[in-house]
């Protein structure tokens, strides 16, 4: 299988979790990785920086209608949802400042939505850590579409709920604990440029 994108959600101890997961992914990894962790509405905590010290690929911000490439780690910004949009060209991001969903925004829900509606089984949808339920119908949508579904053990979370409600709607290809999740990307994110 050949995927095209990685979609990540996170909400409480996602900061660490993706510490975990970014520090392992090495410089030439292939696919470009979307994140969304709930922040503050005015949030200017830094996120970006604190990911940046561990990752090898670029941790920005992402912004509308910008180009998804590999190489970067792209981040929802506070209050806006993060949406992936399709062209015949080329897939870009579209930010929004549309209600919270599932008293999120950013929305994980919104962002795997889109990803799955503009890449179909191309993406791998991955829940982290966090409380409430938003994700789980998104990646019930990855699922569906014939993308890679994965969610944290929920014993090596600090808050297990946003994973239990994942599991329990969307019945993921992979539970793994925290420290394998990167290991499992590597090993993915290879597969998918192995020539046919």
């Amino acid at each position: 299988m050949a995927y095209k994108i990685i979609v990540i959600g996170a909400s409480k101890g996602g900061g660490q979790a993706l510490k975990t997961i970014l520090s392992v992914l090495p410089v030439e990894f292939p696919l470009p990785v979307v994140v969304v962790i709930h922040r503050e509405k005015d949030s200017d905590d830094g996120l970006n920086q604190l990911l940046q010290k561990v990752s090898s690929l670029i941790v920005v911000d992402a912004e509308d209608k910008q180009p998804i490439l590999p190489g970067y780690v792209f981040l929802a910004p506070a209050n806006y949802h993060l949406l992936v949009e399709s062209t015949s060209a080329h897939c870009h991001f579209a930010l929004s400042t549309a209600e919270p969903v599932n008293y999120a925004k950013p929305s994980i829900d919104v962002l795997f939505e889109s990803a799955a509606e503009a890449y179909g089984n191309g993406v791998i949808g991955v829940i982290l850590t966090g409380t409430m339920k938003d994700g789980a119908h998104g990646l019930a949508a990855v699922k569906k579409a014939g993308g890679q579904t994965i969610v944290q053990s929920p014993e090596t979370c600090e808050a297990s709920s946003m994973p239990k409600a994942a599991i329990a709607a969307a019945k993921p290809d992979n539970i793994l604990p925290l420290e394998e999740i990167g290991l499992f990307l590597i090993k993915v994110g290879q597969a998918s440029c192995l020539p046919l």
